[in-house]
């Protein structure tokens, strides 16, 4: 089943690119249009770089722009009847689910090398110790794993492939809000209560110390806990919606096929 959803994965060539193009687009676009006015609201290293301060909350933005593929995915498969047939398949039910899930995992976590590796040629410059880069990579994986469950109860869940592939959207935009781009002290009081406490705040509060080796504080147990409550909702919802008949639609061959 894994390989089965690599496969497909790699079929979908847009789904692909707009994983990586979205966060190396906005990487470009902060650090060298914007970077000069925003780094001036940061201090420390991103003071003389800005790519330092915001590729934190780039790589929680590429697990959050994983959803949409993991959602619509998921949507193909529920509509395109292929999962009808899997049921009167001797197949272990869960691993439908779960191999949905580590595929997206991968792929998020190959999007967040690759948008890494530009940051470094854009001049990143991390000072995290090797046990830092491991704390950093199992955080990431943790978060991406939460976020595609609930990615896969939007997908199993919704109507059609349209309304999955736009569910997930607004969890790309929240990191836009949040400590990613700039201090949330910068913010006008209303913007920055809601930017203090919307679940990704701690989650690049999290990633930036872990890279830079900066106190993490409380931040990273509330990123946890943030991250742990959307997957422990997602798997809920994702076998709720996962039992429910489903009528297929005419759906193109190559979107059903293994």
């Amino acid at each position: 089943m894994l390989r089965r959803d690599i496969k497909q994965q790699l079929r979908d060539k847009v789904a692909v690119s707009a994983i990586i193009g979205i966060p190396v687009l906005f990487l470009l676009l902060f650090v060298y249009v914007y970077g000069g006015a925003l780094k001036h609201s940061v201090s420390g290293v991103a003071a003389q770089n800005y790519v330092n301060y915001v590729l934190p909350g780039l790589l929680i933005m590429t697990a959050a722009a994983q959803m949409i593929g993991t959602s619509t995915q998921a949507s193909v498969d529920m509509t395109a009847g292929i999962i009808n047939r899997f049921r009167t398949m001797p197949i272990f039910t869960p691993s439908i689910l779960i191999a949905r899930v580590l595929a997206s995992v991968i792929q998020a976590l190959i999007s967040m090398a690759l948008v890494t590796g530009i940051a470094f040629a854009m001049g990143l410059s991390p000072s995290a110790t090797f046990a830092g880069w491991l704390a950093l990579a199992g955080f990431l994986a943790y978060t991406s794993f939460c976020l595609c469950w609930l990615a896969l109860a939007f997908g199993l869940a919704a109507k059609s492939v349209g309304s999955a592939s736009n569910g997930p959207f607004p969890f790309i935009l929240l990191p836009l809000v949040s400590s990613g781009i700039v201090r949330t002290s910068t913010m006008p009081a209303g913007v920055r209560q809601f930017a203090q406490y919307q679940p990704f705040t701690p989650m690049v509060n999290t990633v930036h110390g872990l890279m830079f080796g900066t106190p993490v504080g409380t931040s990273a147990l509330t990123a946890l806990a943030w991250a742990t409550g959307f997957g422990v909702l997602g798997v809920f919802w994702s076998r709720y919606a996962f039992g429910r008949e489903r009528k297929s639609v005419p759906t193109p061959g190559f979107l059903a096929q293994g």
